[in-house]
């Protein structure tokens, strides 16, 4: 009985270990800061000559690379999307310099499959998340 119990145990461990990555990866994907950037990338000019319309998830299944810890105000995600024209790689950096502070876009980029970054904020650094979710959850 015991043999049977030890050979089970490292793919109970796998799957358990699975389980919570997925989990914590999809609270990420549904959350309202990958929701606000999709949207703004949505309405983007930039994103749009490069992605074409239709902008979303790249993948069926998608998964959010980076910190996401606004209590301690840091955003550093990255994801893959796609639309009707092309597909990149899309990355929204922010941080909150103070406890009750607003969070400032540091870097909102989209990276091409040829290598190109496009920077999506503008010269004037106009920061198109102010005033939305991001800020609300502060």
């Amino acid at each position: 009985m015991s043999r049977i119990w030890i050979r089970t145990l490292p793919p109970f461990f796998v799957i358990i270990i699975a389980s919570a990555l997925a989990i914590f990866n999809y609270q990420k994907s549904s959350s309202s800061i990958v929701n606000a950037t999709l949207y703004a990338l949505r309405t983007s000019e930039e994103g749009r000559k490069i992605l074409g319309d239709e902008i979303y998830f790249r993948d069926k299944f998608p998964w959010i690379w980076g910190e996401m810890n606004q209590l301690h105000g840091r955003i550093d995600i990255t994801f893959a999307v796609k639309g009707t024209m092309g597909k990149g790689m899309m990355r929204f950096k922010s941080i909150r310099k103070t406890r009750m502070g607003f969070f400032e876009t540091q870097e909102w980029s989209l990276e091409t499959e040829d290598g190109r970054v496009i920077h999506l904020l503008d010269e004037n650094r106009t920061d198109p998340f102010k005033n939305t979710a991001l800020q609300a959850e502060s």
